[in-house]
């Protein structure tokens, strides 16, 4: 039963005031374990004797751990509870980076960072569910409030630690602050406990089986793994690509720093605007318009404006938060909400994890960015045409399955 059901006697209980609290904090928590490590990743290579081999994994293990972990998260909630394995999932969190800031070697680090991410994997499995169960007639705000905080958190961690490194003077006290945080996150979700929702394991459940032969299901994931390869890029590549059209690699950070804080405002704006259509494909055009319009001022226009190229693709980023609104509107019931951000995000996290590489790839072999931006436009092309099939008004519980070749009689 959602929380809203006793807003409608016209006002809000403090459960649901609760649940936005702790969905606020935990959102918060996802992504530190991964933008927390970039920063100091030179100083962690040589302080814990970190082969090259072992930062490649060290970068791939977010997207192995989010596919992976977030798969079977849909089945760890209903035998363990939502609100408890949201809690589950924050303390696995907190540990693993606090495991992690006192590790001396870089076996320990690399294993203690898979723990952590597992935790923020489920986490984003879970919210997407929590939001069309409590919030159900609300889910372009909630959507809304959720990436605002993931872009504030992922910001945040990205910033903070160096400076928090250089004023304590070691890089362990950098990497546990953020252990706390994700303790502080726990709190409401401690308090929620009580009000475990009831689970109905059968009807509305979208198994795995049904997912992979789902049309929709696989436009979502398409749609999410497009939009999250080139959030990968822009995040791995853009420093290399203002460099090479002359920039210092001061500026090109302070670029860096511009793109990753405008992820806040676009956060709060796309749900704000794709909620107010039943049909998302309109927003779905305009997103890609914004992209290829960055994308080719990058490629074609004046390195000196590159500021401005990089705020079009800003923009564009608004993929991410409508592509979390699709796993929502695109169901009708929580436990297919579940399924669907499980194969959306897992599928799409193993979809986007090979652009980074591919980009190197190409730019290694003709010394030049044609390839790789003629590469980004084919991804945008993929964007675009599975955006426009999920982004329709549609249900995931509606879709027929398809028909079972060679069957006989009626």
């Amino acid at each position: 039963m959602s929380v809203l059901a006793q807003e409608s006697r016209g006002r809000t209980s403090p459960l649901a005031w609760l649940l936005v609290l702790g969905i606020v904090l935990a959102a918060l928590n996802l992504r530190t374990a991964v933008t927390s490590v970039g920063p100091l990743l030179d100083q962690l290579a040589g302080a814990l004797g970190m082969t090259s081999v072992g930062t490649g994994v060290l970068t791939t293990l977010p997207v192995l751990a989010f596919a992976s972990v977030g798969a079977i998260t849909p089945t760890l909630a209903r035998r363990v509870g939502e609100h408890r394995l949201l809690l589950l999932a924050l303390v696995t969190l907190g540990a693993g980076m606090l495991i992690r800031s006192m590790a001396g070697s870089a076996e320990i680090f690399l294993l203690s960072s898979a723990v952590a991410l597992s935790g923020g994997a489920v986490g984003n499995v879970l919210i997407p569910t929590l939001i069309k169960r409590h919030f159900p007639a609300r889910t372009g705000i909630m959507t809304t409030v959720y990436t605002t905080a993931l872009a504030a958190g992922t910001m945040l961690a990205a910033a903070a630690t160096v400076p928090i490194e250089r004023a304590s003077g070691d890089w362990h006290i950098a990497l546990g602050v953020w252990a706390a945080l994700a303790a502080v996150a726990a709190i409401p979700w401690l308090a929620l406990l009580r009000s475990e929702p009831e689970r109905d394991t059968g009807a509305g459940d979208a198994g795995i089986r049904r997912l992979v032969r789902s049309r929709l299901a696989w436009m979502v994931a398409i749609y999410f793994g497009t939009q999250s390869m080139i959030a990968y890029i822009m995040f791995g590549w853009l420093p290399t690509i203002l460099t090479d059209g002359g920039y210092t690699t001061s500026q090109a950070g302070l670029v860096l720093g511009v793109f990753t804080a405008l992820n806040i405002p676009v956060s709060i704006a796309t749900p704000m605007v794709a909620s107010r259509f039943r049909d998302q494909r309109p927003v779905v055009v305009g997103l890609v318009a914004f992209y290829a319009a960055g994308f080719l001022g990058l490629w074609f226009g004046p390195a000196s404006m590159a500021l401005a190229w990089i705020v079009l693709v800003a923009v564009g980023m608004g993929s991410f938060p409508l592509a979390l609104m699709m796993l929502a509107l695109r169901t009708r019931t929580p436990e297919a909400t579940a399924g669907l951000s499980a194969f959306g995000q897992s599928a799409g996290y193993l979809i986007s994890g090979a652009g980074p590489l591919l980009v190197g790839v190409l730019r290694e072999a003709t010394g030049g960015w044609a390839l790789p931006y003629m590469m980004i436009f084919l991804v945008l092309v993929a964007q675009l045409c599975t955006g426009l099939y999920a982004g329709r008004d549609r249900y995931l519980e509606d879709e027929r399955p398809p028909a079972t070749a060679g069957k006989i009689g009626g």
